[in-house]
């Protein structure tokens, strides 16, 4: 899809942003018609962490699917699912800073080093807001080798993310799940499992290319 002559997007990159801005539509439409009516505040919460949970994994998925499929697409949405993942990130955590705790510096501070799961969750924060400040082709000229470095910190954001859900959860399965594909993730960028699952594509597609030429022959 072209959109004007200089700004082009794949259809797979349309599909992702119309993907990850559907939470923020639905949880407009859900504030909007007083929908959220237990608790209120820690649903909002609740939504916009998964989100942003999810929207990361997306994020870190996009390079093990490129490796898996060979399709070089995937590529291109790692670095707006990223965005979205702060995005979402950032609403969490100002719903939790204005309305948990009302924008009370003092209380916040004392939440933030007193309990574990709001510290591992604001330093995932911290982390993903020093990537998306930096996300842009001027920071990644000005940092030169030290951007790769710098960015290679999502998967402890990652890491940090998971941890945070499990101990703020009291039913943490499905946050084991997330980390479970976080863990599948990582292992398939480790260098001998990404060469190892390379070879294989090849290997299937030439077995393939190899099964058609013979079935042309034969026809």
């Amino acid at each position: 899809m072209v959109l004007g002559r200089r700004f082009r997007l794949h259809w797979l990159q349309v599909v992702a942003h119309i993907g990850a801005l559907l939470p923020l539509v639905w949880l407009i439409w859900k504030v909007s018609q007083d929908l959220f009516l237990v608790d209120p505040v820690r649903e909002i919460t609740t939504f916009t962490g998964q989100s942003a949970i999810i929207l990361l994994l997306l994020s870190l998925a996009c390079t093990p699917l490129n490796t898996v499929t060979g399709y070089k697409p995937f590529l291109r949405l790692s670095r707006p699912l990223g965005l979205y993942a702060f995005f979402y990130a950032s609403l969490h955590f100002a719903t939790f800073v204005g309305l948990d705790y009302g924008f009370d510096l003092e209380l916040l501070g004392g939440a933030i080093f007193e309990q574990r799961y709001v510290l591992v969750g604001f330093a995932a924060g911290l982390i993903l807001l020093a990537l998306a400040i930096t996300s842009t082709r001027g920071w990644q000229k000005r940092l030169g080798k030290t951007w790769k470095r710098l960015h290679r910190s999502v998967y402890l954001a990652g890491v940090l993310v998971i941890v945070h859900f499990v101990w703020l959860s009291k039913d943490p399965r499905l946050a084991w799940r997330y980390g479970a594909v976080l863990a599948v993730l990582l292992a398939l960028r480790i260098p001998p499992v990404r060469r190892a699952v390379s070879r294989g594509r090849r290997a299937i597609s030439a077995r393939l290319r190899t099964g058609e030429s013979f079935r042309d022959t034969v026809g």
